[in-house]
């Protein structure tokens, strides 16, 4: 008898057939992935131009689009097959998002940002903000109670990392994380990230067009060849 697959045996991030363009569009495909995995803890590096479909791409992993054919499992599960506060709670379970321009809640304390990135996770409301506390103290931002606006764009950044890994997911998705850096910072910024995903035993995949960072991953896809050939973990 074959014993199920146990959560930690499942790949972290599962791409099917996944293909995109905008409703009506005759356009080529913007996403046209056949086949990739990411295994538990894994990094990889996707590159590729601006405007290539590379943030699509996340989006679509994320649930935050809709694909027009294919599959994205997290985990194991299936990011498609819910809807609404489902997929927001999967979302928020499993996936942690780092964005080029941060995103962070304008008005709001570093703490607070960090605490709104485990409103779905499995962490007990009651130490939401001593978990987001001691997390921005790890990353090295001394003054959770700050207001985000307040901060420098590296601490900035710094928030974004932790908020994207406070609830724990099985896979970060980092946009662009070092568009705005020298290579001197993002060389610093990768090194962070990558270090705190694999403290955290989360899978990474990140998107990028800069050569900076290229050499922190041992694995590395050019987003046109996805396409080409089943990629991913054995």
């Amino acid at each position: 008898m074959t014993e199920t697959a146990s959560a930690s045996d499942r790949p972290a991030l599962e791409i099917a057939g996944l293909k995109f363009r905008y409703a009506g569009a005759a356009s080529p495909w913007i996403v046209d992935v056949a086949a990739f995995t990411l295994a538990p803890g894994e990094q990889a590096l996707v590159t590729g131009p601006s405007g290539a479909g590379k943030s699509t791409l996340l989006h679509l992993i994320a649930g935050l689009v809709e694909p027009s054919e294919g599959s994205v499992r997290v985990g194991g599960v299936s990011v498609f097959e819910s809807r609404g506060g489902k997929r927001d709670e999967l979302r928020g379970r499993s996936i942690g998002m780092i964005f080029q321009t941060h995103q962070l809640l304008s008005g709001f304390t570093a703490a607070e940002n960090v605490m709104a990135g485990m409103m779905f996770g499995q962490t007990p409301r009651s130490g939401h903000r001593s978990r987001a506390v001691d997390l921005l103290k790890r990353l090295g931002v001394d003054a959770p109670d700050r207001a985000v606006e307040r901060l420098s764009v590296g601490q900035q950044q710094r928030v974004a990392v932790a908020r994207a890994v406070a609830g724990e997911p099985s896979l970060v998705l980092a946009d662009e994380p070092t568009a705005s850096l020298d290579p001197e910072s993002a060389q610093a910024s990768i090194g962070l990230i990558q270090e705190v995903c694999r403290e955290r035993g989360a899978a990474l995949l990140c998107v990028s067009h800069d050569p900076s960072i290229f050499e922190s991953f041992d694995r590395r896809h050019a987003f046109a060849e996805l396409s080409m050939s089943s990629v991913g973990a054995v």
